[in-house]
């Protein structure tokens, strides 16, 4: 057990009695601490009260190294004594350890291979606001373990953030127990970029004027490793220790970022350092307001990471660091008028993220649809069902969702499921070294383009990424075993096993453009060394907004007996018969959406022509076939009657001509285009009126109306009512308004001058003749005098001609 009055005096430390008192008498607790408070390092010492091991999830290992370090050293011991950690390929620990600090991915792992935990007693979710996606599956899967096999295992989630009602709530109703910070004040600026000025070049200059505001280290928070590498160069010549802080660091250079120094520094870091980890001595901060986050395009099938905004939530975590020790400054590089535009919080990575290696925990679980667990956010169903559905094409569950042997296997080696596909097929097939040197890469990320490349820089490189990489290989080639024989490197083969539908054909034309088996198409970047290629295994390839083809990242050189024989499942040989202008008819092979192979076929089947025909008509319309103009008005006359009367008259708009095309129209020796331009639209559309009912078409809706002057004219049906245009004087005598559909429709009368121009609209001739006409007639009979204007319309003679002529 540990001596609590041996504690450091931060501000957790006065409310752990009432953790301590929630867990005992709940079993569930929510603690809310802002960061820094000692939540990490206080709050599992005080949980060992020696009745059995305490873990301590954290959401990265660089925060789960870091947590054990800070409390081992509160102990005055080594790491691996009383405290100790597990992370991915690293663990310090020993038949003494009473605490253990896991990342959150590893602690699913255990949960999966014996749900009980022996020897556990308690189990600390640690920074639950930050919903990473292991997180968040991890609560999950230990609040089921609670509710049906350990009720006495003690679980306390800790967030960040004071929105933690749904938290409690998911606890069962846990106590929430809320630690006041001691900080101090911190003054906000807003120091926007200039107009085209890169971040890293903003950041850079808002670092040097904090550095001379203001006395204490300084914290720049930027995205990625990349703009953290940028922004270094342009700090290159600072009067101070420049130090990078990401996850790709080894440990060695992380603790170091977190150890003072005699000098000042400034620490750039990503988003590890909002909450997860304490950096000592720092007065200023400087926030680029964006992070990193994953995303996937489920459509294009190309997931990966993207830049985003913070949120309020994140941007106040960021400020706050400047504030534990002293006073301090924040830097905002981005307008103070868009503050209030940000999200409140982070959007989960529930939400957002690829899903393979979460729907196989899933499957494992016995649950592959994730029904029966509580979630704080449920899995989307459509990013749920793409991952499910890779899964049954890695072999890692069946069709029903139940995990198969193969697919347990992929899941003990801590690797998303492409990745421990290809180092299982790829150590059978290339042997396990070489497999793992690739997937280690593939895991890690690249600075090249060329994997073959890559691989070579690392093999000769001293650098953290090489080192890290070198490591990383040799720890997966001895998670598996090979029958022996000799060890080929064939990057392509283990890529293309991990990624078989990014596997690319080069498209004809001068620029490096592959089209994927997939079916998403992707260019190769200026200076990639691979635009000779004709075929790509693809490891990584991002979309930018706004482009309809993605950008290639990571590739391999390959060819079409490596990609048949990497990816046999998506195969296929098949009569296909489609409409590109005319029909086509062809006998093809493909490895998915790429043409392998194709010749002609004599003698498709007509039932494929036919769909072929239908096909383009619906792609490219009913103008294909002929319509006259007379069959045109009938069209809009039907329309008509099925508008006004319904069935049993029947509908002739596009679509549902084109859903019904076989009920009017022979296709039956179609080909080409030239073979629809030459169907009659009248014949077949008349063999849809109904019968006898047709035989009233011209009583309910004519082509034509008799005029009182003795004149038909034609009935306009194309719009909602129907219009008959027709001069004034032809209707002298008309005192009642025509009606169609069995009187059900007036007419629309647009009265017209002697020069055939609108006079009057009107669908009540009556009130016309009564109430508008002495306007017309007083402004139009001084312009038409050789017309006749009678007083009294009513009685008049109607006329088509002059006043002269009509006598």
């Amino acid at each position: 057990m540990t001596d609590l009055d041996r504690l450091p005096d931060l501000p957790v430390r006065a409310v752990l009695p009432d953790v301590l008192a929630a867990l005992e008498g709940h079993g569930t607790a929510v603690l809310v601490a802002p960061p820094g408070t000692g939540k990490t390092t206080l709050v599992p010492l005080a949980l060992d009260r020696g009745e059995g091991r305490v873990v301590v999830a954290e959401p990265r290992r660089l925060a789960a190294r870091a947590a054990a370090s800070r409390m081992a050293a509160l102990l005055g011991e080594p790491v691996g004594e009383t405290v100790g950690y597990a992370v991915r390929g690293d663990r310090k620990v020993s038949a003494r350890t009473r605490i253990e600090v896991v990342t959150s991915g590893l602690l699913v792992r255990r949960v999966q291979h014996d749900p009980e935990l022996p020897g556990v007693s308690a189990v600390l979710l640690d920074e639950c606001h930050e919903r990473h996606l292991d997180a968040d599956l991890l609560l999950a899967l230990l609040l089921d373990v609670r509710a049906g096999l350990r009720e006495d295992l003690r679980l306390l989630a800790t967030s960040a953030t004071v929105a933690a009602g749904r938290l409690a709530e998911l606890l069962g109703d846990a106590p929430v127990v809320t630690a006041q910070a001691r900080t101090y004040p911190v003054s906000l600026s807003y120091r926007a970029p200039a107009r085209g000025q890169r971040i890293e070049a903003a950041v850079a200059a808002t670092v040097r004027l904090a550095l001379s505001e203001g006395d204490g280290d300084v914290l720049a928070f930027l995205p990625g490793a990349g703009e953290i590498s940028r922004t270094a160069a342009l700090l290159d010549s600072l009067d101070a220790d420049v130090l990078p802080l990401h996850g790709r660091l080894s440990t060695a250079r992380q603790d170091e970022a977190l150890r003072p120094r005699s000098r000042r520094r400034v620490v750039l870091a990503t988003a590890v350092a909002e909450s997860s980890l304490t950096v000592p001595g720092v007065r200023a901060v400087v926030d680029c307001g964006l992070a990193r986050v994953p995303r996937v395009d489920h459509r294009r099938g190309l997931a990966g990471l993207a830049t985003v905004r913070v949120s309020a939530a994140v941007a106040e975590q960021r400020a706050g660091r400047a504030g534990r020790e002293a006073p301090g400054r924040a830097y905002r590089c981005w307008p103070e008028h868009e503050q209030a535009t940000l999200p409140a919080y982070p959007e989960p990575e529930i939400r957002t993220a690829e899903l393979a290696r979460f729907a196989l925990e899933l499957a494992c679980w016995s649950t592959p649809d994730g029904s029966g667990l509580a979630w704080w956010d449920p899995p989307g169903e459509g990013a749920l069902a793409a991952a499910r559905s890779l899964l049954v094409t890695l072999g890692a569950t069946m069709s029903d969702g139940a995990v198969t042997p193969r697919g347990r296997r992929m899941a003990d080696l801590g690797l998303h499921p492409r990745l421990a596909r290809a180092l299982l097929d790829g150590a059978a097939a290339v042997g396990a070294r070489a497999a793992a040197e690739v997937v280690a890469l593939l895991d890690a990320g690249a600075k090249l383009t060329d994997v073959e490349a890559e691989l070579r820089r690392l093999r000769s490189a001293h650098d953290d990424a090489a080192h890290r990489w070198q490591r990383d290989a040799r720890r997966l080639a001895g998670l598996v075993k090979t029958p022996g024989g000799a060890e080929a490197v064939d990057a392509a083969l283990v890529v293309a096993l991990a990624y078989p539908e990014r596997l690319a054909h080069k498209r004809s034309g001068s620029a490096p453009v592959y089209l994927m088996a997939g079916g998403t198409a992707a260019e190769l970047p200026d200076g990639s060394g691979l635009d000779d290629a004709e075929w790509l295994a693809i490891a990584e390839a991002t979309r930018d907004p706004g482009r309809a083809q993605g950008t290639i990242r990571l590739a391999a050189s390959a060819d079409e007996a490596l990609a048949v024989r990497a990816a046999p499942a998506l195969l296929s040989e098949v009569d296909e018969v489609r409409w590109d202008g005319d029909v086509v008819a062809r006998h093809v092979r493909r490895l998915g959406a790429i043409v392998l192979s194709e010749r002609p076929l004599r003698n498709p089947d007509p039932a494929l022509v036919h769909d072929a025909v239908v096909a383009g008509l619906r792609a490219e319309g009913l103008g294909l076939v002929r319509w006259s103009q007379d069959t045109t008005r009938l069209r809009e006359r039907m329309a008509f009657l099925h508008r006004v009367l319904g069935p049993p008259w029947p509908a002739v708009d596009d679509d549902t001509l084109l859903s019904e095309v076989d009920s009017w129209l022979d296709l039956s020796r179609v080909r080409r285009r030239s073979d629809l331009a030459n169907l009659d639209a009248g014949a077949s559309l008349r063999g849809l009126l109904p019968w006898p009912e047709a035989a009233r078409l011209d009583d309910l809706a004519p082509d034509r109306l008799a005029v009182p002057s003795g004149s038909r004219h034609r009935v306009d049906y194309r719009g909602e009512q129907p219009v008959l245009a027709v001069k004034l004087q032809e209707t002298f005598g008309w005192t009642r308004t025509p009606a169609l559909a069995d009187g059900r429709v007036p007419v629309l009368l647009h009265l017209l001058s002697p020069a055939g121009r609108p006079a009057a609209v009107t669908a009540d001739l009556e009130s016309f003749w009564r109430n508008g006409y002495a306007a017309v007639r007083a402004d139009l009979r001084g312009r038409y005098p050789k017309h006749p204007w009678p007083e009294d319309p009513a009685t008049a003679t109607p006329t088509r001609h002059t006043s002269r002529r009509s006598r």
